[in-house]
């Protein structure tokens, strides 16, 4: 009968052994390194990815995070490049090979066509003698002293290793075009990522007739109803010439619910709030979010040119995705 395993102490043998493999990783960089990030930023074209098998997953993934931080890649299978897709590859593109051996044949049948068509051939494989990397324009070498595989078989530190290369790559590239973290928000307009880093005030706020908005002399009561109609828990009290005089919230009208104020003569110029807090419709809405959090208020007055041109709430906020 089979011996019982210990999962924990099998994940952690796994865990140490990667880890090890990855400071492995940095012992392994050198000039080939700088030589494969000069061939990609000096490129006139894309950078193509191609791997087979478990090396074509991790190929997948570096083509993603260089498409994401500024450096144009797709993906190509080995195999489908045989039968049609190398048409996908011009002789400006810069070829990233992923193969553990260095020698996987789909991957090696590639390597004349490349050649032939001109194009550069960056090699990232754990043999540097191997017909891949001699090939190669620049070498990336990701060998790993042990798999975490008890058989030694799976590919587990090696695709690890090549993943983290990948990564190093995609960031020393990021690191030297300048980008940005509104360029990585266009990369991700879809996610909240991109809503956080996209979305502006302006594109959220209330504006024109649903902005709350009252004169000094207004009477307290109704003011209380143009805050019930508009539903923001606030209004503006501005001058006749369109200047911000103050707010009245929710939080002053329970404040002064025990003074015995009458809502029925009261202007609000007596019970308002002298001031607001404000922000420009330019910034961000998370800047507008933080804002809030730190003054522990739910709104903020819109201002443009000094004038008041909207109102952005918390729930706005939170209701756009942006937390």
């Amino acid at each position: 009968m089979k011996a019982p395993i210990n999962f924990l102490d099998s994940a952690r043998r796994t865990v140490r052994l990667e880890a090890e493999a990855i400071a492995e990783l940095a012992d392994h960089l050198s000039h080939e390194f700088e030589k494969a990030s000069e061939l990609i930023l000096n490129g006139k074209g894309r950078v193509v990815v191609s791997g087979m098998g478990k090396s074509g997953h991790i190929g997948r993934k570096i083509a993603a995070t260089l498409a994401s931080t500024g450096t144009p890649a797709f993906f190509v299978h080995p195999g489908e490049a045989s039968h049609g897709d190398m048409g996908m590859i011009t002789e400006d593109d810069i070829v990233i090979a992923l193969s553990n051996s260095g020698e996987s044949a789909e991957v090696v049948t590639l390597i004349p066509l490349i050649k032939r068509l001109g194009a550069r051939l960056i090699g990232m494989t754990g043999a540097n003698n191997s017909t891949l990397a001699l090939a190669s324009d620049a070498h990336l070498y990701c060998g790993v002293s042990q798999e975490a595989c008890p058989l030694n078989l799976a590919p587990t530190s090696s695709t690890t290793a090549a993943l983290v290369m990948g990564d190093a790559l995609a960031i020393a590239l990021l690191e030297a075009r300048g980008f940005t973290a509104n360029d990585f928000a266009f990369s991700h307009p879809g996610g909240a990522l991109g809503r956080k880093l996209l979305l502006k005030v302006r594109d959220i706020m209330h504006s024109g007739d649903s902005m709350p908005k009252v004169g000094p002399t207004t009477l307290l009561r109704d003011a209380l109803l143009e805050m019930t109609r508009k539903g923001l828990g606030m209004t503006t009290v501005m001058s006749s010439d369109g200047h911000l005089l103050g707010v009245f919230t929710d939080g002053d009208l329970r404040r002064i619910l025990d003074q015995g104020v009458d809502f029925q003569t009261t202007p609000i110029n007596e019970v308002m709030h002298r001031g607001a807090q404000t922000i420009s419709a330019d910034q961000l809405a998370a800047q507008a979010l933080y804002e809030m959090e730190e003054r522990k208020i739910t709104s903020l007055v819109v201002l443009e040119d000094k004038a008041p041109i909207g109102i952005v709430h918390m729930h706005d906020i939170l209701r756009a995705g942006v937390a």
